[in-house]
């Protein structure tokens, strides 16, 4: 073991999670306008689990290419241990981020690096689990909704899959802003917890359609996405709008020309901001937002953590414990 390499978990080859496997790698240099962190947690993410798969859920021509072997990961919560040139961060900051998203995070390892952009200052009231579970389902909670969507106050918005990652940040965020209802889609075990975050009501899914009890809603905040998304699009008013998180079947022709919904994804990707997660930070340290961790495993039971990921149904976020 040297001073020069680390820990990480890479895959070699595409497939199940047990390609996942636990090594010692080099460890990464800082290049300029860069830190070095000091891994503590990071956040598992579905980007994660898809890449290792290699996108096969994508169609071929669309997916981006990946060079093996591969370190996945792009949520991270640490300490600065170095800085390359021009840096502005300090060695021992706590900090966190998406870092180099989209593209390499390689965040399941001791060390990662990221630039001085990506990253935003761990606040005091928020320990590491928390500071890796918040960056991508935050960010893109907090992008979607305050740069692209920009709700009205006094909406009523229907948040599906709303004890997910994306979908319970998605839903205290749209009560931060002013929205009239929030009402909160999801399995009836998650009821309690919900309406704890401040859904105004509670739809469970697995009772009935969904459209059978909510009906001319002003927006549509999809973060499950599949093959039977458009039933779901009966919740909506006529001028109503729908903003997927993931890829879905919205028989959209049909949606916008006989029902007159539209569509706020077009073009749209989440992207690393330390700004933007600065801003998320606060309202999380003020006790507005408050980020869900379901489960910390260690960092070389990965191949776990994503099996666990792909059962869905999840309450939160899942982190991997790095280091203390």
């Amino acid at each position: 073991m040297t001073i020069d390499s680390m820990w990480a978990v890479r895959l070699h080859a595409f497939g199940e999670p047990e390609v996942l496997v636990r090594e010692r790698v080099p460890r990464p240099v800082p290049g300029p306008g860069e830190a070095l962190v000091r891994v503590h947690a990071a956040g598992v993410n579905p980007p994660d689990w898809y890449a290792r798969r290699n996108f096969d859920t994508i169609p071929a021509e669309l997916r981006p290419p990946l060079a093996l072997p591969l370190i996945p990961g792009s949520d991270i919560s640490g300490t600065v241990a170095a800085t390359g040139p021009g840096s502005a961060w300090e060695v021992g900051e706590r900090v966190h981020g998406l870092v180099n998203f989209p593209g390499r995070g390689a965040g399941y390892a001791e060390y990662a690096t990221a630039p001085d952009a990506h990253l935003a200052r761990l606040p005091d009231a928020l320990d590491h689990p928390t500071g890796a579970a918040l960056p991508m389902a935050g960010l893109t909670a907090y992008q979607y909704l305050t740069q692209l969507l920009r709700p009205a106050p006094g909406i009523t918005a229907v948040v599906n899959g709303a004890a997910g990652g994306v979908g319970h940040l998605a839903l205290q965020l749209l009560r931060a802003g002013g929205a009239g209802q929030v009402i909160a889609v999801a399995s009836g075990r998650h009821r309690d917890f919900l309406h704890e975050l401040g859904a105004d009501r509670f739809v469970d899914y697995t009772a009935g359609p969904v459209a059978d009890t909510v009906r001319d809603a002003d927006l549509l905040l999809d973060t499950v996405g599949g093959p039977d998304a458009h039933r779901l699009l009966p919740v909506l008013r006529r001028g109503g709008r729908v903003a997927p998180v993931f890829l879905g079947d919205y028989h959209r022709e049909h949606a916008t020309s006989e029902l007159g919904l539209t569509f706020n994804d077009r073009f749209w990707q989440v992207r690393s901001s330390g700004e933007d997660l600065t801003a998320l930070d606060a309202l999380v340290a003020a006790g507005t937002v408050r980020v869900a961790v379901t489960a910390v495993f260690p960092l070389a039971d990965a191949a776990a953590a994503h099996r666990r990921a792909e059962q869905g149904h999840l309450r939160g976020k899942l982190v991997l414990h790095v280091a203390d």
